[in-house]
């Protein structure tokens, strides 16, 4: 294999009036960073599961009521003819098959201990299950982490950027819920939870002051545990008011906003 390849991948996120979707932006990191050749495909959220269908990717995940979720991202490569149709197996993927590509290993020997426990909404989205046999470490802080924001995703669910009143309509249809409208939380059951998400990542915080020779988890090295937190940045910029997301950039001493800010380099959107 090639240290780089030489056609372009496809890479499908959800169609929005700006990315703002979490998984793939943890994807479109890990694929910058290794500066790999692709373009978008925007896919409205109503049409996800014909794409994953016609490419011949399954659902990686469950519905509450066992049906298959179809998400994305999805990646097809045309160099080795590969599909990868979820966001950690597509990093893991990448630096596989391009271990020399780009900035470095995605995946570097680190001690990830960062968990989250507590139950989360009925509505929220389901977490995928971590990898048992190869890469444990990052598949298991990638599901905590998840749990941890997806217990505070409803600051940021009614402002999701869709990108028509069908993809709201699939949104409310998975999510189980009467009407967009059920998304939203105000007032002081949003101001509680505003301080619990100041709270959750206090403790987060924690990783990233192990070593501040740099903004990331490893100091100065970026790894796709940055990433991992990276893509729900992302989706937080994406999604909440401004004034909350400068008030979640001033919490910490600013950890995360200088990690947002460092990630800037490996977020373009192609």
């Amino acid at each position: 294999m090639s240290l780089k390849p030489t056609e372009t991948m496809d890479f499908y996120d959800i169609a929005m009036r700006r990315p703002a979707a979490v998984n793939p932006w943890k994807a479109r990191l890990a694929l910058n960073f290794k500066g790999v050749p692709y373009k978008t495909t925007w896919v409205p959220i109503p049409k996800i599961g014909e794409v994953r269908r016609s490419l011949g990717v399954p659902a990686c995940r469950k519905l509450a009521d066992g049906s298959d979720f179809y998400t994305l991202p999805l990646l097809v490569d045309p160099n080795t003819n590969s599909k990868i149709g979820d966001s950690l197996d597509i990093a893991i993927y990448l630096q596989k098959t391009y271990p020399g590509s780009g900035a470095g290993d995605l995946f570097p020997p680190q001690v990830l201990d960062y968990t989250y426990d507590q139950d989360l909404p009925a509505w929220a989205p389901p977490l995928s299950k971590p990898r048992e046999d190869e890469y444990v470490e990052y598949s298991k802080f990638n599901m905590h982490v998840d749990r941890a924001f997806s217990a505070h995703v409803g600051l940021m669910g009614s402002y999701m950027p869709l990108d028509s009143q069908a993809s709201k309509d699939e949104l409310v249809r998975r999510a189980g819920v009467k009407s967009w409208d059920d998304f939203e939380i105000k007032g002081e059951a949003r101001e509680k939870m505003i301080e619990s998400l100041r709270i959750m990542l206090g403790d987060l915080a924690k990783i990233f002051t192990k070593d501040t020779s740099g903004p990331f988890i490893l100091g100065k090295q970026a790894s796709h545990a940055d990433f991992i937190v990276g893509g729900w940045l992302y989706m937080m910029h994406g999604t909440l008011p401004d004034n909350e997301w400068q008030e979640v950039r001033s919490w910490h001493g600013g950890i995360f906003a200088s990690l947002f800010d460092s990630l800037q380099k490996y977020a373009e959107v192609k």
